[in-house]
């Protein structure tokens, strides 16, 4: 399938999926990633905002949160990706596509070796990619080198094989609820 198509079908199963089975699996996902050493070990994490039924990383915020970690998300200017701390959910606001965004600009993460977590519409066993096709997590990954990255999807985004290029940068690891592939 080509990238187009991934999406295509990947969005219609995720209109299919019940709020219910949405934190269910994203519950089951993120408790794989609070056992991993990673987790454990990062002093920051750096979230995506789930929106649209995409794996929730609202428990692994929380999570981090509890154990006195620090949380970014990011924010888009133009075609370049910032991430900015968050100390609560009254730090964001809908913002690029209706996608939750921090508002305070002042409080930039400084962390170049945070823990990141990176969201996708498809993934195949390889850790292919398939994002929504702006290209904001493979710019801001080819200059931010030292984060170590973790994916999550659910098991239905993923696919036979994800046609990936040489500007693709590929998560270290991908999690879904049945499963993790290194």
């Amino acid at each position: 399938m080509e990238k187009k198509e991934i999406r295509k079908y990947v969005l219609q199963k995720r209109k299919e999926l019940t709020e219910k089975e949405c934190v269910e699996k994203s519950q089951k996902i993120c408790e794989k990633i609070l056992k991993m050493e990673l987790f454990q070990k990062a002093e920051w994490i750096y979230v995506y905002m789930d929106c649209k039924k995409e794996v929730s990383t609202k428990p692994l915020i929380e999570a981090a949160w509890a154990a006195g970690k620090r949380v970014a998300a990011p924010k888009v200017f133009g075609e370049e990706m910032r991430y900015f701390e968050i100390r609560s959910y009254d730090d964001v606001m809908p913002g690029y596509f209706g996608i939750p965004e921090p508002f305070h600009t002042e409080n930039e993460a400084p962390c170049e070796e945070a823990l990141l977590l990176v969201p996708g519409v498809g993934f195949d066993e390889n850790r292919h990619r398939c994002g929504y096709g702006k290209g904001f997590y493979d710019r801001y990954l080819s200059v931010h080198k030292k984060h170590d990255t973790i994916a999550v999807s659910f098991e239905f985004q993923m696919v036979d094989e994800v046609p990936a290029d040489q500007y693709d940068i590929f998560p270290q690891i991908l999690v879904t609820e049945e499963r993790i592939i290194k």
